[in-house]
């Protein structure tokens, strides 16, 4: 298993331990394991057993091909050939007189079945622009302009669970901004670097000797190198795959001390022939049905599922009518996803504004009508026990007067 070292950031380093922990990042550990670069930081104390995995869609998933709304009038006329499913071998999945699931999202149609899968369709962020970069940031940061907040809301939420700091896990070379925040969190992602020599170990534990965060990262980092299954080589050159193996990976830390997870899937910006049965879009779709249903899987053991909730979400959604190159452009209003085994599913819930012209924002896109810091607020709150003064004043401000949603079990 590959392990990379960050130590914990602290504004006013010293030099030498500047020098250090950029030696530790860059250089010298990056070579602790053939499949998995692994930044560790400092233990924490628990804070209950709740589980919250965020998933970010970057590049913004359209909505009504992961959720389409067949049962709106307008659905057919406004969605043109990408309202057609004929090459996907079966028709959309329904879930009531509205709404279905792609063809392709079958496992997350079963946790609908089995009420582990609730449906936020005409949902979206206060911020209304186009922009991929400044989207995202929007949606990491919590913030309601781009660059607000320099931080991650969930970053800030590790610190302020009422029981105690929580600890994060992001499946990903770096920690990205949404965890990004004052406790420190651990990074996991595939890698096929060599195993480290015994010798270089050695060194590095002498060099570190009379650093505590440096000593104790070190560690930590051969704590989780010997973890069974950490290490496993796994084929993870298919977008499907790699998706998969990270969700897997995510479960096994949940299982274990971490609370919290990220994971982040690209591949959603869906211009050009977003129907093709083998296109990108396609191979987004497939990814993520594979992916959750890994995720489930591996927290299914002890029953750490029914204590889980996952929220899927991306920086906007799409136009609703179909472009010149059989794709959509950057739109607003979209889906995002709740599951998890203390989801209350089997449910859309949706304000639906409908898809006529005249109902769509600006004339092109699905209305936002649920903002999506609703459905964060309610999990934080009530499934992480944050308090709501916490959330107001520093995860997500600007946010106060926004209703909870109903949907976590009782």
């Amino acid at each position: 298993m590959t392990v990379t070292l960050t130590a914990p950031v602290e504004p006013a380093m010293p030099s030498r331990r500047r020098v250090l922990a950029r030696f530790a990042a860059a250089a010298a550990l990056s070579p602790l394991s053939p499949l998995a670069r692994l930044s560790v930081a400092a233990p924490g104390r628990r804070s209950g057993d709740s589980r919250f995995v965020f998933m970010i869609l970057r590049g913004g998933m359209d909505g009504l091909t992961a959720v389409p709304a067949p049962g709106d009038p307008a659905f057919a006329e406004a969605r043109g050939a990408l309202g057609r499913f004929d090459d996907f071998g079966r028709a959309p999945l329904r879930l009531d007189d509205t709404f279905a699931l792609h063809p392709l999202l079958t496992q997350l149609h079963t946790m609908y079945g089995q009420g582990e899968l609730a449906v936020l369709h005409a949902t979206g962020q206060a911020w209304r622009q186009r922009s991929h970069f400044d989207g995202q940031q929007v949606l990491e940061s919590g913030g309601t302009q781009p660059y607000q907040l320099s931080d991650g809301w969930l970053g800030r939420a590790l610190a302020g669970a009422g029981a105690g700091p929580l600890r994060g896990v992001a499946l990903d070379t770096a920690v990205p901004l949404v965890l990004r925040g004052p406790r420190e969190v651990d990074t996991w992602a595939p890698s096929f670097m060599p195993d480290p020599s015994d010798d270089l170990v050695a060194r590095l534990q002498a060099l570190y000797r009379d650093d505590p965060a440096l000593s104790r990262a070190l560690a930590r980092a051969r704590g989780l190198h010997e973890i069974p299954g950490l290490a496993a080589n796994e084929a993870a050159d298919r977008h499907a795959q790699a998706m998969t193996v990270l969700a897997a990976k995510a479960a096994e830390f949940l299982q274990r001390e971490s609370q919290v997870a990220v994971l982040d899937m690209t591949g959603w910006d869906s211009h050009v022939n977003q129907a093709a049965p083998n296109g990108p879009t396609s191979s987004s779709l497939r990814a993520l049905d594979a992916a959750l249903g890994a995720l489930r899987a591996g927290l299914q053991p002890g029953g750490t599922w029914s204590r889980t909730v996952v929220i899927v979400a991306t920086e906007f959604g799409r136009t609703v009518a179909i472009n010149g190159t059989q794709g959509t452009d950057h739109g607003s209003g979209g889906v995002a996803l709740a599951l998890g085994g203390a989801v209350r599913g089997g449910r859309v819930v949706a304000d639906w504004p409908g898809l006529a012209p005249a109902q769509r924002y600006q004339g092109r896109d699905l209305r936002t009508t649920t903002d999506l810091r609703s459905a964060l607020r309610t999990v934080l709150a009530d499934h992480l026990q944050i308090a709501p003064s916490v959330i107001d004043a520093d995860v997500l401000p600007g946010s106060a007067g926004l209703p909870r949603l109903d949907l976590l079990r009782t």
